[in-house]
């Protein structure tokens, strides 16, 4: 048995319809995943499976979320060993503690090339800060992340699917995972 994290990129489902928790955990639970458990209402997943290969468990995630809630949504899965090693290597840990909301993680599906963040610099202002690390792409904004110019430019067209999380998240999972 392996334990996997997964998170959503949405969940919003339309016009006033956001994912219910419980029922995204009963959905993870109709597709033979165990034991579901999920961090604040924002898609964010800790469960175990069978030994799959992780693009796997993402394939049967977005079918079952696609037939339970009439919608595609891209779902990013680790393992709880990548995931561990994600949040070790958070390049910006000095700033983490007095600013966990403000430094974020785009968890990808494909990792990024290392020509990435030399591409983002230009849209990078006021003391903002990216770097790679291990294919995922952590930013440290000193200001709010919703006035950033980077945050338009983080987009799955540009980038291939993946997702954000703030630091407060990238610790709560591993804390379920480690507890």
């Amino acid at each position: 048995m392996t334990t996997y994290v997964a998170l959503l990129h949405s969940i919003v489902l339309g016009a006033g319809r956001r994912v219910v928790m419980s029922e995204l955990r009963s959905t993870v639970e109709s597709i033979g995943f165990r034991s579901p458990r999920t961090l604040v209402a924002t898609g964010n997943l800790v469960f175990e499976a069978d030994n799959e290969a992780v693009v796997d468990v993402e394939a049967a995630l977005e079918t079952a979320f696609a037939r339970d809630f009439g919608k595609h949504v891209d779902i990013i899965a680790r393992t709880a060993d990548d995931w561990i090693g994600l949040a070790a290597g958070n390049p910006f840990a000095a700033a983490s503690g007095a600013d966990a909301q403000n430094v974020i993680v785009r968890v990808m599906r494909a990792p990024l090339t290392d020509d990435i963040p030399t591409a983002l610099k230009r849209y990078c202002g006021g003391g903002e800060q990216i770097r790679l690390v291990n294919g995922d792409l952590w930013i440290h904004f000193p200001g709010k992340p919703s006035t950033s110019k980077l945050l338009s430019a983080l987009t799955t067209k540009r980038l291939g699917a993946g997702t954000l999380r703030n630091w407060n998240t990238v610790r709560g999972l591993a804390d379920m995972i480690e507890g």
